[in-house]
């Protein structure tokens, strides 16, 4: 096999095809050792002059393909060096006629090659290319054809995938160019959709114009008879359809003047008119019952028509509203309405969008009625009527196609028994909240209506005539997603209505099932009231009393949501809990802390602690601290009877710890008061107090079992049950004092009574003990009580290191891959000291600060995603605060560390498996070039010895180029040089300084593949732009966001 990597001698190509062949048939190591050849071969710098000759001679199709790959690939790399005559060789080659008729199997990649090459050499080195293929165009049909796949996919790598593989420069050119010769493309176009008559020709013309169609300019659209051609030619013929929908799509998207406002009423009118012909609207569901099992054509017109009425409809309603045109407008929503109602989830999201944006306008309408009536009253009340109709019946598709909220744990899986939900879909958490908010709007346009449908379907539940676990299921869940949307009086009418039809079809219903899915549905429901809840007690009262029964069911996942209901109560009503209520002998916690045995009995441990979160809610509210320090120690009462016991029984045989059903008690005790600690916070420090002396030593004695096991039996030790559970009291211990530090505010008491023992005990032990015995969460501990009391514990930096430093770092230096958890939270640490705690990190010994300093090279030149973030975010901030130190202490850091790190932020930022921290290497290369020009850095980068006459800018110029050529013996000079000097010309200006790197990095080969993660930053920004915008709109509507959602005083 390896002859064939012997580039001294004439190719075997017999030889090669055997390998070829071996790699896709062969076996084992016999394929492996093919693919091992093959990729060599491939890689090598002379494979593509061995092209010619396997096209020529080969006998199997796979290597003619891996051939023409190798000649992808070389144009893709390496065409700016290879020389001219040889790039005319290959242009020709990829253009000649002969070429595409002797490799019509291939003409795909022929013509991706060709496109490749265009995009290297048009239009400065091959000026006719257009001219030339529209000629060529004329004299075959099938040359014609092929070049319309061609243009389609010069016209995709220009404008569709421009951006993430050209830079700036280049791809304005090629556009402009593309631009300014589509008159011959557009008079091609038109000759073939007037006068072909080859199906395959008039297919290839229609997909190209699609493409086309984003980008023209729109004379070529409208002032021309186009669209009447995308009918006649296309859409009325059911072979052209689907591709003749599609362009019209592209046209109904275009957002112009309103000089072209008569060309899309005709483009609407005139499809439309054809739509009613081709395919009718059908009088009932029939479209719903047989869409499933219909044509791929069928189904693909389906989808199509709702592409371009959604497209139309969302961006030119107005124009047809003005012309007047009502039954038209009502036949388009009509034909998306009986789209929407089919069972297909990507379907029914494409109308969605649309929906929804009729609505928010129907719905602003009705705002501008309230706050302008004489303006805008007549014409926003006359529209709103219009859509009457349609309104009422999108309410009804709307309820029947409701997606499953989060909150709901118990469905109906795919063989039609009813489990525990396990893994929530973010697919339809996300159209679930899409859902919500269209009808929450159809809510506020007509509430009566809204409240009539659901109401006769809940009758109709109740009655048995529409039974089933589906229907009611999406009809509550339609229900709970418009809380909020009624008036108060409204709400309550509404909703005691629902509960008390639903309370009643529990009791009615027989089955574990049955009865699962109804709970499941009342707790869902009740969830989402808790405006109405908070205004009735006597119904928050019965409605949590009936939480209670529901944590005896044992059926899956009721006892999970009547916990997960019962905390979200807790949360948004906690201090009706807490005061005496009028009627009551004593506040509702008093009686649950008196009951609590009876109701948690059936309930599992997990469930217990978010019953004791949801009780330390209530407790929070409670404004006397003497009764919250009695409510709390009322709560504990049944964990700390637990814990004593246990306690007690160690003081008298330590080796207790060693029984694996007791360190699961223990595991579960200390999760309980975590849980508690957590909806509490510092008021919990009476609890804490309470068992902190005796937390430590059981932590000690428990950390000792876990190193002698792991000495003794080695690192299996810690996959066994019991050094696993010892492990959890450990985890548990740290998670709670962890959580109490965060949530306290009495810092003096947390340095004075809290940190002291906990360094003596907790950073003792995780210096002393073996690395598998060590627990991440120490350094999260750690991490938090720095973030609480920064430089409070100034003093302690010194033997904090000494405690947690060099044995965590001796942890994670051999590899990127041991100890995860202890290398994510080693980094946080040290983010956390850098933040914090600068002054006492400045004052480290030299030596220390410098392994410091390599530790965070060490984290931003890692694989994991969130380690190479806190590397470089470290790195930043570092850079800044040493920018503003004491410049006898930053002109030191600059000396010792300023090039080193420089170049090891250019091998992140020119290395592929780094692109992720595109932004924040850009962040840092341009603070690090400013510095050294403003003339920040007051001392010599260079041996000023041997350099007596150098200033730091001409040195770190020659420095960045001499390190950039020698890593990229591809690039010329004069285009590093121009690079570099960038570097130093727009630092000030961020945006543009990222735009200058990436359009370097975009001509490496190494970063010639996917760079998505270079614009991601423009990606996060956009998205977070959104989901701003979109909160603060929400928030302007009631009912939009959900009430879990929403900071509510209670």
């Amino acid at each position: 096999m390896e002859q064939i990597l012997n580039f001294q001698q004439n190719l075997d190509i017999d030889l090669l095809d055997r390998v070829v062949m071996t790699f896709y048939t062969g076996v084992g190591a016999e394929r492996a050792q093919a693919q091992a050849v093959l990729t060599q071969f491939q890689d090598h710098p002379d494979a593509w002059q061995r092209v010619d000759s396997i096209l020529e001679q080969s006998k199997s199709d796979n290597t003619k393909y891996i051939a023409l790959s190798i000649l992808e690939k070389l144009i893709q790399t390496r065409w700016k060096i290879l020389p001219r005559a040889h790039c005319d060789g290959i242009k020709q080659y990829s253009s000649d006629e002969v070429s595409l008729v002797n490799n019509r199997m291939f003409l795909g990649k022929l013509n991706m090659i060709l496109v490749q090459i265009l995009k290297q050499e048009w239009p400065k080195n091959w000026p006719n290319f257009m001219p030339e293929l529209i000629q060529s165009s004329r004299t075959s049909l099938s040359l014609c054809e092929n070049n319309m796949n061609i243009l389609k996919l010069l016209s995709e790598e220009v404008f569709d995938f421009s951006a993430e593989q050209m830079t700036t420069l280049k791809a304005k050119t090629l556009k402009d160019q593309f631009c300014n010769e589509f008159s011959q493309i557009y008079q091609l176009c038109s000759e073939v959709l007037e006068l072909a008559t080859k199906p395959s020709l008039l297919a290839s013309t229609l997909k190209a114009l699609q493409r086309f169609l984003k980008w023209i300019p729109f004379g070529y659209i409208f002032e021309t008879n186009l669209i009447e051609l995308l009918r006649d030619k296309g859409l009325a013929d059911a072979k052209y359809r689907n591709i003749a929908i599609g362009c019209l799509t592209e046209i109904a998207g275009l957002s112009v003047g309103s000089e072209y406002d008569d060309r899309f009423y005709v483009l609407y009118s005139i499809t439309m008119e054809t739509v009613n012909r081709v395919l009718p609207l059908p009088s009932d569901d029939s479209w719903n019952k047989t869409y499933e099992n219909a044509s791929d054509e069928f189904q693909k017109m389906i989808q199509n028509l709702a592409m371009f009425l959604t497209t139309f409809l969302s961006t030119h309603l107005s124009i047809v509203e003005g012309k007047g045109k009502v039954d038209l407008l009502i036949n388009g929503f009509s034909y998306l309405l009986k789209i929407s109602d089919i069972r297909e989830r990507e379907l029914f999201k494409v109308c969605l969008e649309c929906w929804s944006r009729l609505v928010l306008s129907l719905y602003e309408d009705t705002r501008r009625i309230q706050m302008m009536p004489l303006m805008v009253g007549e014409q926003g009340a006359r529209r709103a009527e219009m859509y009457g109709q349609v309104l009422s019946n999108l309410r009804h598709v709307m309820i029947n196609q409701m997606a499953k909220p989060e909150e709901v744990l118990v469905v109906e899986d795919e063989s039609g028994q009813v489990v525990r939900e396990f893994i929530k879909e973010t697919d339809t958490i996300q159209l679930y909240k899409a859902m919500k908010e269209v009808l929450v709007y159809l809510t506020h346009l007509d509430y009566e209506d809204t409240e009539r449908i659901m109401t006769e379907k809940l009758a109709r539940q109740v009655n048995g005539s529409e039974w089933s676990w589906e229907n009611l299921n999406k009809l509550c869940w339609a229900i709970g997603s418009i809380s909020g949307a009624m008036d108060e009086e409204s709400e309550k009418r509404f909703l005691i209505t629902v509960i008390r039809e639903l309370l009643g079809l529990v009791e009615l219903k027989r089955g574990k099932d049955n009865k699962a899915i109804v709970a499941a549905n009342i707790m869902y429901i009740v969830g989402q009231y808790p405006r109405f809840l908070r205004a009735h007690w006597r119904f928050l009262k019965t409605v949590v009393r009936k939480l209670f029964e529901f944590m005896h069911e044992y059926h899956e996942g009721v006892r999970d949501m009547a916990c997960d209901t019962f905390i979200k109560i807790a949360q948004k009503c906690k201090t009706h809990f807490v005061i005496l209520q009028s009627g009551e002998e004593r506040p509702f916690i008093q009686e649950i802390l008196m009951e609590i045995e009876e109701i948690t009995k059936d309930l599992e441990p997990t469930q217990v602690h978010v019953f004791y979160e949801a009780i330390g809610c209530m407790i929070s509210s409670e404004g006397d601290s003497n009764m919250q320090t009695q409510l709390i120690s009322k709560l504990m009462e049944l964990p700390n009877k637990t814990w004593d016991e246990i306690v007690r029984s160690a003081s008298q045989d330590i080796m207790i710890f060693k029984d694996y059903e007791k360190v699961k008690v223990l595991v579960n005790v200390l999760k309980t008061n975590v849980a508690a600690c957590k909806s509490i916070g510092g008021p919990f420090v009476s609890q804490l107090g309470r068992i902190y002396h005796d937390l430590l030593s059981v932590y000690n004695a428990i950390s000792k079992f876990v190193s002698e096991s792991v000495i003794s039996q080695g690192l299996i030790a810690t996959k066994t049950p019991l050094v696993r559970g010892m492990r959890g009291i450990k985890k548990e211990t740290l998670k709670f004092l962890e959580i109490y530090v965060e949530k306290s505010h009495d810092v003096q008491m947390t340095i004075q009574h809290v940190v002291p023992p906990l360094f003596d005990t907790i950073l003792v032990d995780y210096k002393q003990s073996v690395d598998p015995a060590r627990e991440p969460e120490v350094l999260n501990l750690v991490s938090m009580l720095l973030s609480k009391l920064g430089d409070s514990l100034n003093d302690k930096i010194p033997l904090i290191f000494d405690y947690l430093f060099e044995c965590t770092l001796n942890m994670i230096n051999k590899d990127f891959s041991d100890y995860p958890d202890h290398r994510v939270a080693f980094f946080k640490f040290i983010k956390t000291v850098n933040h914090h705690c600068f002054k006492a990190l400045i004052s480290l010994p030299p030596q220390q600060f410098k392994i410091i300093k390599d530790s965070v090279v060490w984290a931003f030149k890692h694989t994991i995603r969130d380690i190479t973030d806190t590397g470089l975010s470290i790195c930043y901030e570092m850079l800044e605060k040493f920018s503003h130190a004491d410049p006898q202490i930053s002109n030191r850091f600059y000396q010792d560390h300023f090039i080193p790190l420089l170049q090891d932020i250019f091998f992140v930022l020119t290395d592929r498996d780094h692109k992720a921290g595109f932004k924040m290497q850009s962040l840092i290369l341009a603070h690090m070039f400013g510095l050294v020009q403003r003339n920040a850095i007051q001392v010599p980068l260079f041996d000023p010895v041997a350099n007596p006459n150098l200033n730091n800018t001409t040195f770190l110029k020659e420095f960045t180029c001499t390190i950039l050529l020698n890593a990229f013996p591809t690039l010329q000079k004069l285009q590093v040089e121009t690079f570099v000097l960038g570097l130093f010309d727009l630092n000030r200006d961020a945006a543009q300084f990222k735009l200058h790197l990436r359009d370097f990095l975009i001509q490496l080969k190494e970063f010639s593949e996917n760079n998505d993660e270079l614009f991601r930053e423009e990606f996060e920004l956009e998205q977070e732009r959104k989901k701003i915008a979109e909160k603060e709109a929400a928030m302007k509507v009631p009912g939009l966001i959900k009430p879990s959602e929403m900071d509510e005083m209670d």
